[in-house]
Order: C-alpha cells, then structure tokens, then sequence
C-alpha cells in the first residue's frame, strides 16, 4: 500500500520530468522559416543572425553559421524568453529567411505561368484581358470594370490562378506581373490556405491605375504601405534575398515621341533571382543608377552601329549569332567587342527577371531586344513600391501564427 502511494507521487513528476514545455508559436513559426533554437550555457537568449540575405539559400545560411538562437539550457530562464522570441518576428534576418522562401514561391510560379503555351501577349489595342471561349467566368474570373480592364475571381482564388498556368488567356505586360505577384502569394500558402487568406476583391486584376480604386492586396486598401526602393538602393546594401520577388519595369528614358512601338514602351517584370556576381556588384555600385548608365551607354553604341532590322540586335549581341558577326565590317566589329564587354557585367547577367510573354531572362536580354523594338530612346529599370516585407509578410506571419494556436 505505501508503495503503490509512493509511486502514485512520483510518477506524476517523472512525468513532467520528461515532457518539456511546448515551445511558444512564435518559435515554432520562426523555427519554420528556418532560425535554429539551440541550448546553450547561457543566462538569456543570444541571437547569432549573421547574413542571411546574402546567401543564395537557407541551405548556405546554415552552413555559414547564420539564424541562430541560443536559449537558456535552464528550462525556467528558457521559459521566460518569450517576449525575446516573439521580438524575432521584427529581426531583419527574419525578413531574410522569409525572402528565401517568397524567392522560391515566385520562381515555381514564374515557370509555371511562362511553362503555359495558352497564355498570350495582347496589344492595347485588343483589350486589356482576354479569357478562353467560355469568357472569363469559365476561367475562374468576373468583371469589375468595362473593356477588359477588370477582374476579380468569380470562386475558388486557386482556381482564378490556376487559369493563367493552364488555360488560354491573355494580357499586356503589366497584368502579367500582377498575376504573377499573386501567384507567388499562391505558391506561398498552398491552394487551400490561399483561398481561406484572401478575399477575392484582394486579388483584382487590371490597369495599375484602375488597381487603385479595389482593395488589390498589391496596390489598392488592402496592400497597406508601401515601400519604395526605385534604384534598389536599401536591396542592395542588404543583398540578394532583398530582391526576391521584387516588382519593377523596363521603362522608356526619352518621352513618347521617341517611341516607334507602343506595346514595347515598359516591360513590367518581377525579380526571378540575383546571381551572387550581380549581388555583389549592385552592393558596390549602390544600386541599379550604374546598370541604368551601362545600358545607355549600350544604346548609344548600338546607334553607330547603324544597323535595322527584325532582331538583329537580339541576334548579333545577345545570341552572338557568328554569321551576324562576320558580315560586319572592321569598324563595326570594333563596337560589337565594346557592346559585349558592357553586356558582359554581372548585373545585366545575373539579375534575372519574369516578364511576360518573354518568359525568365537576364536584364541583358531585355535591354538588348528593346533595341529593336524602340531604337530612338534608351531604357531604365526600375523597381515599383511593394509590401512585400511589410502587410505580406506580416500577414503571412500571422497566418502561420494562427494555425499554430488553433492546432495546440
């Protein structure tokens, strides 16, 4: 009997013993962004953030050391570093490791939009937006403004995205890049957390100028502030996982009367990736403002080389077709060796983009096409306001946050 009362005493607290405290959802969600949780013979929590941004994956952010935590190995002092984990949600590095994963979002959804035959270019004077033979309700869409100009999904988000991969649609550049800023948000969540997440008035898509008047989660109530980076400036300082996912455009620097094809004036693109050559190169530059100048001075140089025709600069600088090449007289040749060398540079290689129909390509490609289509004025890239580190994030957070705490 008293041994039967004593093991009734003691197993309870050989229980609790082993079972240690489950840990706080705000590091369980960090956790899954990839920060390491490690005991260590510490009085407080000590974070090691080290450089995440500069990494080309959190698989090399944890080899080179980065997004660690060391906790109190004693469970009361670990227990009372809460209002310290919680505070990690703000830390830069958070930013970082959630970038990582927006970057793998937006490139599974930028192969898959340029991977879908049935999605076309349209020019202005077609309409805005086309949908397939059973109009846009078929495809998962309604009308909220006339002309095409226009959309929100008509029922399930995923199955409005879903159109764009795999159905027969069409649209100019810049509703490609909204689609495809969605569709990163798509591959984020999951079909059916993206649908739970948004509304389908946040997901308008259109002109950027009617975008303004919805509750668009990227331009209208519901993107909340923005922030503006437009020579990437603040990216470039932080390195290359600031640019995951990044809106921006190829724009026009000489005004309209310059222009020789309209439906070429801007390509609105998002940022597919940043090699580490062209990361490292934009932090010594300070941004895109040298880019900017290089490709001008691509532009005046391509002038003397005097030459028009169907992509016969795509041809003779960015494919380097050889039999383009030995045409060229002496003179020319000369300017071909200086035009290579400047498409050489590492941002204009390694700064990848999504444009749509154009698929993924180097800004090299872009700034050299855009030669043939619009000769008499150079171009400039840009990147566009975003929230991508501010209401998306902080959305996508607390989502996590939530589902967490529902599921304890």
């Amino acid at each position: 009997m008293r041994r039967a009362l004593l093991l009734s005493l003691l197993l309870p607290c050989a229980a609790a013993a082993v079972r240690a405290p489950a840990a706080p959802c705000e590091q369980r969600v960090l956790a899954e962004l990839g920060w390491r949780f490690e005991p260590a013979d510490v009085p407080a929590l000590q974070v090691h953030a080290g450089a995440p941004c500069t990494r080309a994956d959190l698989a090399e952010a944890h080899a080179a050391g980065d997004l660690r935590v060391a906790l109190p190995r004693d469970p009361q002092r670990a227990a009372a570093q809460g209002d310290a984990i919680a505070a990690l949600l703000e830390h830069p590095a958070t930013r970082c490791a959630y970038a990582y994963r927006l970057g793998a979002a937006t490139r599974r959804a930028a192969d898959r939009l340029a991977a879908n035959p049935g999605y076309r270019f349209s020019g202005l004077q077609l309409g805005w937006i086309g949908f397939g033979r059973g109009g846009a309700r078929a495809d998962g869409w309604r009308p909220i403004f006339g002309f095409g100009r226009g959309f929100v999904p008509s029922g399930r988000n995923s199955t409005a995205i879903e159109a764009f991969y795999r159905g027969r649609v069409r649209s100019e550049c810049g509703v490609g890049r909204q689609v495809a800023q969605y569709a990163a948000q798509y591959e984020l969540y999951g079909a059916d957390a993206f649908d739970r997440e948004f509304a389908a008035d946040e997901l308008a898509i259109g002109t950027f100028v009617r975008l303004h008047d919805t509750r668009s989660i990227l331009l209208g109530d519901a993107a909340g502030e923005l922030a503006e980076d437009p020579l990437g400036v603040a990216a470039a300082a932080l390195g290359r996982q600031a640019f995951a996912g990044r809106p921006g455009y190829v724009v026009h620097v000489f005004d309209r009367r310059h222009l020789d094809d309209l439906n070429n004036q801007a390509e609105n693109f998002v940022v597919y990736d940043v090699s580490r050559e062209a990361a490292e190169a934009l932090r010594a530059r300070g941004g895109l403002a040298a880019t900017n100048a290089r490709s001008r001075e691509i532009w005046r140089l391509a002038r003397e080389l005097g030459l028009r025709g169907h992509r016969l600069h795509e041809r003779l600088l960015y494919e380097r077709d050889p039999v383009l090449r030995r045409r060229l007289d002496p003179r020319q040749r000369a300017l071909v060796a200086r035009l290579d060398a400047l498409l050489d540079d590492p941002v204009l290689r390694g700064f990848r983009i999504y444009v749509h129909p154009r698929g993924v390509r180097p800004l090299a490609y872009h700034v050299v096409r855009l030669l043939d289509r619009n000769p008499r004025t150079p171009f400039r890239t840009e990147l566009a306001p975003h929230n991508l580190h501010g209401a998306l994030m902080h959305r996508y957070l607390q989502r996590r946050l939530a589902d967490c705490a529902a599921a304890r």
